[in-house]
């Protein structure tokens, strides 16, 4: 009986260290074959560009072809369902954001969970967002604006690109800070929104920079502060919310890697080291400020973190000014 129990004390251990070699060995060899990169939004936008910036640097580096695969709509829940039921075998990924991996399973039904089905492998990028008004907005700063919402409490209107858009949780971020109330003017992306905007229909809009930067370099825009904690690069001359007196307004579109849930540890590392390494690369950096995001990284147990804060703060946002999806 002895002998018995020693044998299958043996095997089993024998059985473990085979699947610990062959994991090894296939991390080794991997990839051997072309990855789908996986994109919630369609071509054209920055989730692209920064997608093929970073597939390009990662096809060079393996040897293997990183092709963009895109899966858009419903607020990118097509996109990321579909990455939860891949295989963790490495062989697809998907640049989450700030509104499909966070926001979107906080203010709709989806059928993923990003605890349970992703794993996350690094930041890439994050942008600040920016306050605008119209050139002819008799609001010359941001304090001339809180101070006519408090005056007539929802007399001001501001545009949102979507319920859950960084335009609509950055606003409500700022009039819970500066406890004012205006009226929300909901649209279906960010163009109609800006065309809105620059007509007069609305007062104005929190919105990403890449978009309304021409506008505000010709003058028919007012930027009057930016959601990032400090001022901007990309904005020369604009204060944030922060160093004007509103320290709860600091909100960030941020982009990142995500794996398919059981993904060996050894592929994980492989991913998390590649992309830490094109991050840092000089020209992508430089690249990517012309889009005005920065480009960032971070190891997994960093990125980790950041996403259990984003999630605890904007959960509270969205439970307490009970936001809803379409």
């Amino acid at each position: 009986m002895t002998n018995l129990r020693f044998f299958k004390y043996l095997h089993s251990f024998l059985v473990v260290i085979i699947l610990l070699s062959s994991g090894t060995v296939f991390a080794q060899n991997f990839p051997n074959k072309p990855i789908k990169f996986v994109l919630t939004y369609p071509p054209g936008g920055s989730s692209d560009i920064i997608a093929r910036t970073i597939a390009n640097k990662l096809s060079k580096l393996w040897g293997q072809p990183v092709i963009p695969d895109y899966k858009p709509g419903a607020g990118g829940a097509i996109g990321m369902e579909y990455v939860a039921q891949q295989p963790g075998d490495g062989y697809t990924i998907v640049l989450g954001n700030f509104g499909p991996s966070l926001v979107n399973p906080l203010i709709n039904k989806v059928n993923f969970n990003m605890e349970r089905d992703f794993i996350p492998v690094s930041l890439t990028t994050v942008a600040t967002s920016v306050l605008v008004v119209p050139e002819s907005s008799p609001y010359k700063t941001l304090n001339d604006l809180v101070a006519a919402a408090k005056a007539k409490p929802n007399t001001l209107n501001f545009a949102t690109s979507g319920p859950g858009s960084i335009s609509d949780i950055a606003t409500e971020l700022m009039m819970r800070e500066a406890k004012i109330q205006m009226t929300k003017v909901p649209y279906k992306g960010t163009v109609p929104a800006i065309n809105d905007l620059l007509g007069g229909q609305v007062n104005l809009m929190i919105s990403d920079v890449y978009p309304v930067s021409q506008f505000i370099k010709a003058g028919k825009l007012r930027a009057l502060a930016v959601t990032s904690p400090k001022a901007s690069e990309f904005i020369p001359g604009v204060p944030s919310f922060a160093e004007q007196g509103f320290n709860g307004v600091v909100a960030l579109t941020w982009w990142g890697i995500f794996l398919p849930a059981k993904t060996p540890p050894a592929i994980q590392e492989k991913y998390s080291n590649a992309i830490i390494s094109i991050m840092k690369d000089p020209e992508i950096k430089e690249n990517f400020a012309n889009l005005n995001v920065e480009a960032v990284a971070n190891t997994q147990d960093e990125f980790k973190a950041f996403l259990a804060a984003e999630t605890k703060k904007y959960s509270k946002l969205i439970s307490d000014n009970k936001i809803k999806g379409d």
